[in-house]
């Protein structure tokens, strides 16, 4: 009793596992019923194949008048469950064949073009065809492989009939249903992945990335789990940008190179600003930055400095105090915030700062003075008012 059990219980685990690589589509399963007149050739075109197709099984069977088939071949099917059964001849495979079939015969035909198969109806060319009956039949099943190498190897696919009726219509039956190998049917394939390694690549954060195999394996997972080949394509270029941006930051947070992203952040908004985008590059930097709790100290001096060259002159004074309130030492705040007192008549305490840092250096290789001579330039750029300009450079001297 104990041996028969596990063997019932093996029986359906091997079936199980047969079932998760693959599938019969009955949904998308063709049957398609025609009348052929007496010696002449008709084309069935197939609706096209699911995406993931591997194999598909066909039956044609030829009816006298008012004959039905007596069971569907997708009932048939629903009792083996992979097309290697039918190869191997297995039980339920004998019965593909219909049980009731009328005297007609016909030949028939496979082509994977229209423009051969049009040709088949109107010469009767069989050669270009992928399969070829040449010995009149009035009943046939057989399976089909569609693996990229044979002549069958996309989803297209068109039947030709050629009656061998020399005096009456005949009525043939044509039964298609497909086996959809589940991890193809996604439709991400070797190539279309390639193709999405190449998207990656493209990214403006990708050459600073220490982690980029890491990197590429996260966006890849991401878009092929959430969208099919079809649908990635389909996508419109605002949906497929929201898409990535967003993958690429949760990406990003994944390896850990978060301060990569912001610097890209960073150059992104300084670009649009640059371009005269100035509410954009304002909200750039409070979104994608502060908000995301992402700023440092000189964060909100680049803010501090969107909001002066755009004469928002209180904004500016709190985003400068901000910064300094993060970092106290930050000597870039401080020059920045006497360049606002200078434009909100606060011009001693202005040279009070001035007179402080004087003597300081801004950057490595720049001094406080040259700094300032550099930014006076830059707000006359941007028509700010320069009358107190001298004063200050006098401070300096």
């Amino acid at each position: 009793m104990q041996n028969k059990l596990t063997f019932i219980f093996l029986l359906i685990t091997a079936f199980t596992f047969a079932q998760i690589d693959g599938y019969w589509d009955k949904e998308r399963a063709t049957s398609k019923q025609v009348v052929v007149s007496a010696r002449d050739r008709i084309i069935i075109p197939l609706d096209e194949l699911p995406e993931g197709t591997t194999e598909i099984v066909y039956r044609i069977t030829l009816l006298d008048e008012n004959q039905q088939l007596s069971s569907s071949l997708v009932s048939i099917l629903k009792a083996i469950p992979d097309p290697i059964g039918i190869s191997q001849g297995s039980a339920g495979a004998i019965f593909l064949l219909s049980k009731i079939t009328g005297n007609d015969e016909c030949k028939y035909a496979i082509f994977t073009t229209k423009e051969k198969a049009l040709t088949y109806k109107k010469d009767g060319i069989s050669e270009k065809a992928c399969l070829y009956q040449n010995k009149p039949i009035n009943k046939d099943a057989r399976r089909i492989t569609i693996d990229g190498t044979t002549c069958f190897q996309n989803n297209a696919m068109w039947f030709g009939f050629e009656s061998k009726n020399w005096l009456l219509n005949q009525k043939i039956v044509l039964e298609v249903v497909p086996w959809v190998d589940v991890k193809l049917s996604s439709g991400w394939n070797t190539a279309h992945k390639q193709e999405l390694i190449n998207v990656v690549k493209n990214q403006k954060i990708y050459k600073a990335l220490n982690k980029k195999e890491e990197f590429s394996a996260c966006y890849l997972e991401s878009i092929t789990k959430k969208y099919s080949y079809k649908e990635y394509k389909s996508l419109l270029g605002i949906e497929l940008k929201k898409e990535s941006d967003a993958i690429v930051e949760a990406c990003i947070l994944q390896t850990g190179e978060t301060a990569k992203l912001v610097n890209l952040i960073r150059d992104k908004a300084a670009k649009a600003f640059e371009s005269g985008q100035y509410e954009t590059a304002i909200e750039i930097i409070q979104t994608q930055i502060i908000s995301a709790n992402k700023a440092v100290a000189m964060d909100y001096f680049t803010l501090g400095d969107y909001f002066l060259l755009t004469k928002q002159f209180t904004k500016a004074e709190e985003a400068y105090n901000t910064g300094i309130a993060i970092d106290p030492n930050e000597i870039n705040l401080k020059l920045e915030l006497a360049h606002l007192y200078l434009f909100t008549n606060r011009v001693s305490e202005a040279k009070e700062i001035h007179k402080t840092y004087k003597n300081e250096n801004v950057f490595p290789n720049i001094s406080w003075k040259q700094q300032v001579e550099q930014d006076f330039e830059l707000f006359k750029k941007y028509g700010l008012p320069s009358k107190d300009f001298k004063k200050i450079l006098r401070t300096l001297r």
